[in-house]
């Protein structure tokens, strides 16, 4: 065992804070500690599909607790909060839960009659020109037709970022659209060229956009290829120039499927991909692989899959990679996807000395993460415990439930190989697996949802680990009680399914502080 390469983390202090003692129980009947407000409000909402119902707890009641726990941060410090939805919406990834969490802090601060953050607290939530319609569905919905003005203001200005001639042809949708938002908010248009697509939108949805003006130029092709009959659109895909006027005139995959009706053959495909976004593209590898799309043109969609510029900018969930690989039939987009997926981890630290890391596949860590995907906690607990045992200088990966095995994660190997060989084991005894497992480690990292077994040798599950060496919870789940106290120098929680604070491990083990990731 290492005598002077060991972590150095006396003084260091994590944000996630819990109290010192167990103050209830976990689900399962552990003693359970209860974190502070902010902590509690960050581990849920780095985790929180809202109006989605997780293994313990009813989605009615998950909502409930994160509309209470924004309503009390936003009273007492909505600086934190502005920079937690900002970071949340931008760096985690969380549309719906970033939504709530303005519409909610807006309403509870008006409420306690406090002004000044509400404006830059909506304006924080909306990355996507979708997301103003959102907010003010959510809000139509919770408290009624009425806006006060600082949702008008911070709609407004996303508004002004967002609203474009491509925005509009894609996302003017749902209940709310763009015509009802600019309506209902009255924003002032940035130059007079959105003032004309502003005026726009609003036509068009009561009915009358026919003419469009001729500033919106690529409203204006578009409508001239809709107005092609409809025996001449395939035609369109055989001339050279095809995926320019596509492009031109904002034809998305899905408009232009719609538009040319029948099969989607590779010539199809071959015509859009160049203009398809990051996750069209990986959403659709097992329809180009079904279509006959060339080698060639599979090796473009491969280079901008793996290239890391790309990856950061579209702040795909390492997850989403892994949905990719199952659902892809042909070996070609596995190394490409393996890259990706290696750039989405790119937080993920090299650790240095001995690591144990422990991979809850308890039979809660099993439900969906939301309706409309097919993609677990547990999966996410796989990625990111097969990623750290990787990359670290030498590493015991574990499974555990209420039985626990190693998983065998050789050097150079893809996470996506070694995440196939993860299993369901039942329970959760994460005491015993700790007990059984840990053997002079540097550091101990545990991925799960801390909803423990209380064990019959002690609560406590990490007791077999002594004092000065770090322990590090990934929590996926965001339940109210973990499974240990937090916050001091060798109990630390993180959160999230993203890598970002991943990071924190370097900083806390070199004797550093490591606040909120915002």
């Amino acid at each position: 065992m290492a005598k002077f390469n060991r972590p150095r983390l006396s003084g260091a202090l994590s944000a996630v804070t819990s109290y010192a003692s167990p103050r209830a129980r976990t689900y399962e009947g552990a003693p359970g500690y209860a974190r502070d407000t902010k902590s509690e409000l960050f581990l849920l909402a780095v985790s929180h599909m809202v109006g989605e119902q997780t293994f313990y707890e009813e989605a009615g009641d998950r909502d409930a607790r994160f509309r209470t726990l924004v309503g009390e941060v936003a009273l007492h410090d909505v600086d934190w909060l502005v920079r937690m939805v900002g970071w949340l919406r931008d760096s985690a990834g969380m549309r719906s839960a970033s939504v709530v969490a303005a519409a909610e802090g807006v309403m509870a601060r008006l409420c306690g009659e406090l002004h000044g953050g509400n404006r830059a607290l909506v304006d924080a939530a909306l990355r996507r020109a979708d997301e103003p319609g959102e907010l003010l569905a959510y809000w139509h919905g919770r408290y009624g037709r009425a806006l006060p003005k600082p949702v008008k203001r911070g709609v407004g200005d996303a508004v002004r970022r967002l609203y474009d001639e491509r925005a509009l042809i894609k996302h003017d949708g749902g209940a709310v659209r763009f015509g009802d938002v600019l309506e209902l908010t009255h924003p002032r248009p940035a130059t007079p060229r959105q003032g004309e697509l502003f005026r726009h939108a609003i036509d068009r949805r009561h009915g009358r956009g026919g003419d469009v003006p001729a500033s919106l130029a690529v409203l204006r092709a578009r409508a001239e290829l809709l107005a092609l009959p409809a025996g001449e659109r395939r035609a369109l895909l055989d001339r050279p120039d095809a995926a320019r006027v596509l492009a031109d005139a904002g034809m998305t995959w899905e408009s232009l499927a719609g538009w040319l009706g029948g099969p989607l053959t590779a010539a199809f495909w071959e015509t859009v991909i160049p203009s398809m976004g990051y996750l069209a593209l990986l959403r659709n590898l097992r329809n180009f692989d079904q279509a006959g799309v060339s080698d060639e043109v599979a090796e473009r969609i491969a280079a901008r899959l793996a290239d890391p510029d790309r990856v950061a900018r579209s702040r795909v969930l390492p997850m989403r990679y892994l949905a990719a690989y199952r659902a892809a039939p042909s070996l070609r987009w596995a190394w490409p996807l393996q890259r990706a997926l290696d750039a989405s981890l790119r937080n993920v630290p090299a650790l240095p000395g001995r690591t144990l890391v422990l991979v809850d596949r308890s039979g809660s860590m099993f439900g969906p993460l939301s309706a409309r995907s097919k993609l677990t906690a547990a999966d996410a607990a796989a990625v990111f415990g097969a990623a750290l045992a990787l990359r670290a200088d030498h590493a015991d990966l574990v499974q555990f439930g209420s039985d626990h095995a190693p998983v065998p994660a050789g050097r150079g190997e893809s996470v996506l190989t070694v995440v196939g060989r993860f299993e369901a084991l039942g329970g959760t005894d994460t005491a015993a697996a700790v007990r059984a497992h840990y053997r002079g480690h540097d550091r101990v990292v545990i991925v799960t949802d801390e909803q423990a077994w209380p064990g019959h040798r002690g609560a406590d599950p990490l007791r077999a680990v002594p004092a000065r060496v770090p322990a590090y919870t990934w929590n996926l789940a965001g339940y109210r009680y973990g499974h240990g106290p937090s916050g001091a120098a060798d109990r630390h929680t993180f959160a999230g399914l993203s890598d970002a604070a991943f990071a924190m491990i370097p900083l806390l083990e070199a004797g550093r502080a490591a606040g909120w990731p915002f």
